[in-house]
């Protein structure tokens, strides 16, 4: 069952907690563009929100990415744009014991500006439909390589070059056409309902045991909540019903043992947590619009192969 924890609480970052010790730039060195970079283990890998729009550049590792309802899978080169108060995370699984130096790429700007130059400089309105989009998320392909050179030269920068790359680059995203948005609503949290640090420690349960069976009276009892109670706060906390939001795991799961394992699909539905083929095969084509034999075909050659 779960147990009560502040480290897995959906947490606002204000910009006081911004410690240079973890990677950010120390206040009095950035001006509008704020850069950060750290790796693994960090406290800054957490499930958290700020105001900040928040450009996100994986460059090693591999896991689970959760940006507002989006659950899906990450590797290096994972580019991703989240707009502000949209809660998200990166949950490395795969690493070295030592751990990894540089994980994550970060740049963090604020909107005003950029809404008060696009009302008085034409250029500048082309990058409006991009910030709107970044309240879904938005995960960009092909440009991985680009971007993190753009990347390093806005951390070795200041002053006007700085703002200069930077244009540059926000630029480069909003004329690509290679992305996906994540979240299916634009979710955006609040920091003023108590309920969710009561439940904050359910949504971590199921998150690490997704594939066991549990029902969502378990964790409402757990948590000295009732099932309705229980059922509003988890949805407004992850956007998603409380069966919504475990089918999505195990949906996840079963992609990825079906990408990256022979295993027969009725041997996946029960490793994913699925407790018969019927319903397995039902949620499974809800969510992804095909069935797990044709994922695994379209997956087989994803890389190439």
């Amino acid at each position: 069952m779960p147990h009560k924890s502040t480290h897995h609480t959906l947490q606002i970052e204000h910009d006081c907690v911004r410690d240079a010790q973890q990677g950010f730039e120390p206040n009095g060195r950035f001006g509008f563009i704020r850069y950060l970079e750290h790796g693994i283990p960090s406290s800054l890998i957490r499930w958290h929100y700020h105001e900040e729009y928040e450009l996100h550049l994986i460059c090693a590792s591999s896991g689970k990415v959760f940006v507002g309802d989006y659950i899906g899978q990450f590797g290096p080169g994972h580019l991703v744009l989240t707009g502000p108060r949209v809660p998200h995370n990166w949950v490395s699984i795969d690493y070295p014991e030592e751990g990894v130096k540089l994980r994550d790429m970060v740049i963090q700007f604020t909107h005003k500006p950029l809404e008060l130059l696009a009302g008085e400089i034409p250029e500048m309105r082309a990058i409006m439909p991009l910030l709107s989009r970044a309240t879904h998320g938005i995960e960009f392909f092909g440009i991985s390589e680009q971007t993190r050179a753009r990347f390093i030269r806005i951390r070795d920068s200041s002053g006007l070059p700085r703002f200069i790359e930077f244009l540059g680059l926000l630029g480069e995203l909003a004329h690509s056409s290679d992305y996906q948005l994540l979240s299916t609503i634009p979710m955006q949290s609040s920091d003023d309902d108590a309920a969710l640090a009561r439940i904050s420690s359910a949504i971590n349960f199921i998150v690490k045991n997704f594939s066991s069976q549990f029902s969502m009276k378990d964790l409402a009892d757990e948590l000295d909540m009732s099932e309705r109670m229980f059922a509003r706060v988890f949805r407004g906390a992850t956007g998603n019903s409380f069966t919504d939001f475990v089918n999505r795991l195990r949906v996840n799961k079963a992609c990825q043992l079906l990408m990256e394992t022979e295993r027969y699909v009725t041997n996946i539905c029960y490793d994913a947590g699925f407790n018969n083929v019927a319903n397995f095969n039902r949620r499974f084509l809800e969510l992804k619009g095909m069935t797990p034999k044709e994922f695994r075909q379209q997956a087989s050659g994803r890389f190439g192969a």
